[in-house]
């Protein structure tokens, strides 16, 4: 009897050392799989990162990090068009190199388009494409730069392929979208701006865009934007000079933010309409509060150099003729490129004719703005925040500030400051004799209120 007992239990610790032995083998399989579906890129800040390994998440501690920072996060989707004809063309060994070299070249066209510190990651979601994550600072004047990131990754990446691959041709669409940073869970709002993102690049995907099509034509049709007011502060003495109108989309919504909103109706070509619409909502809180402050309204000059422009705004501003035109300004982004637009200038010199000011806005944020305040000479310039933000600790910060201010001079400009946010930064444009200035410092955005 004994014996047996001894041979049971012998077996039992037999058979518990063998599953201990097949558990620790098991782990080291598991962990042999993660360090070699782990694939660190040799360059030191793009990385790839299988889905399957989620839980590492990269993608959603760089975008945590970035939104805890101040920033806004892009999300740019890049989808290899006719991919399932391109893999029934390949052997599995040519496609997988095809891949790679796809990754390759992406890499490296990213390192030289973006700044390091910009890139969060780029993410390989395999049949999903590949998608880069971004920080951004603008509100949204940035989109243009989205849009000229990806025309510039786009073509770099098709014509180094072509050359490898001249019978294939293959050929990328792409879209963004940004994080929306109210939403409960980071990593739900980055899965959601992924998604958009990759609907704007396929349109086949229909569902999503039309989705939102729509929701733009909603907003467009039923007029659901709210304008809020900040005002422009004269440095010496502290009097309101004008007012700049904000928009934000119906509250509650993915659309309230302006970058969510405008960077939908860009991709879906309806940014023309929504620009129109808040030049129409500026004309009626003007009207229904009696404001008598100078008024600022961003516009592209995308809107600006359509050539239905300027016979529209007369049609409009004939519903509101108690309204000067001299009391209008029009901002121009810096960051949008005016190349190409043949009406642009044109549209500047009509409209200055009719009595409205031409101001250029987040000048010194881009390489342009030499270039264009020599092109189109605006009434006002508008120095970015990036140009202000902690002036008072940077004496090269100074010296940028003093040299726009002499190119303003030149030019016959009104120089306002944007983004003051402390008397210290403040205390700098006064004694650089700088006109006017906006930030929190002097007033937050808020309601236009009745005279």
């Amino acid at each position: 009897m004994s014996n047996c007992v001894t041979i049971k239990l012998n077996s039992q610790k037999l058979t518990s050392e063998r599953n201990d032995g097949m558990i620790r083998r098991y782990m080291e399989k598991v962990k042999n799989v993660m360090q070699w579906g782990k694939i660190l890129l040799p360059h030191s800040f793009i990385r790839f990162y299988p889905p399957q390994f989620i839980l590492r998440n990269p993608v959603l501690e760089g975008v945590t990090a970035a939104i805890n920072n101040g920033h806004e996060v892009a999300v740019i989707v890049f989808y290899l068009k006719d991919m399932n004809e391109i893999s029934e063309l390949l052997s599995p060994f040519q496609y997988s190199q095809l891949i790679k070299q796809i990754k390759k070249v992406f890499r490296s066209t990213i390192e030289q388009q973006i700044s390091k510190q910009d890139v969060i990651t780029l993410h390989d979601f395999y049949g999903e494409g590949l998608t880069l994550f971004i920080k951004v600072d603008y509100i949204h004047h940035c989109l243009s730069e989205i849009d000229l990131i990806m025309r510039k990754i786009t073509y770099s990446v098709e014509t180094s392929l072509h050359k490898l691959y001249p019978t294939l041709q293959p050929e990328f669409e792409s879209g963004y979208m940004f994080v929306e940073k109210k939403n409960y869970s980071i990593m739900h709002s980055v899965e959601s701006a992924r998604s958009q993102a990759i609907a704007m690049a396929e349109k086949r995907v229909k569902s999503e865009w039309t989705e939102m099509f729509y929701s733009i034509k909603k907003v467009i049709s039923k007029k659901e934007i709210k304008l809020l007011a900040q005002p422009i502060i004269d440095v010496v003495t502290k009097e309101i000079r004008a007012v700049e109108m904000l928009t934000r989309g119906p509250a509650g919504t993915v659309l309230e933010s302006p970058l969510q909103l405008f960077s939908v109706a860009r991709q879906i070509g309806m940014l023309y309409e929504l620009e129109l619409l808040v030049i129409e909502k500026v004309l009626e809180q003007i009207k229904a509060t009696k404001c008598r402050q100078d008024i600022f309204v961003n516009c592209t000059p995308i809107t600006l150099g359509n050539m239905r422009f300027t016979r529209d705004l007369k049609k409009l501003m004939e519903q509101y003729k108690n309204i000067s035109p001299m009391r209008i300004t029009f901002e121009v982004t810096e960051n949008d490129s005016i190349e190409g637009l043949k009406n642009f200038i044109y549209n500047i010199k009509i409209l200055r004719l009719m009595g409205y000011k031409i101001a250029m806005d987040d000048t010194g944020a881009g390489y342009s703005s030499l270039s264009i305040i020599s092109e189109i000479m605006p009434d006002i310039i508008k120095i970015d925040r990036s140009v202000i933000q902690n002036i008072d600790k940077n004496s090269v910060k100074e010296s940028m500030l003093q040299g726009l201010m002499l190119i303003a001079r030149e030019a016959g400009s009104i120089v306002v400051a944007e983004g003051i946010e402390n008397e210290e930064e403040a205390s700098v444009l006064k004694r650089n004799n700088v006109d006017l200035a906006q930030g929190f410092f002097y007033a937050r955005p808020a309601a236009l209120v009745k005279m």
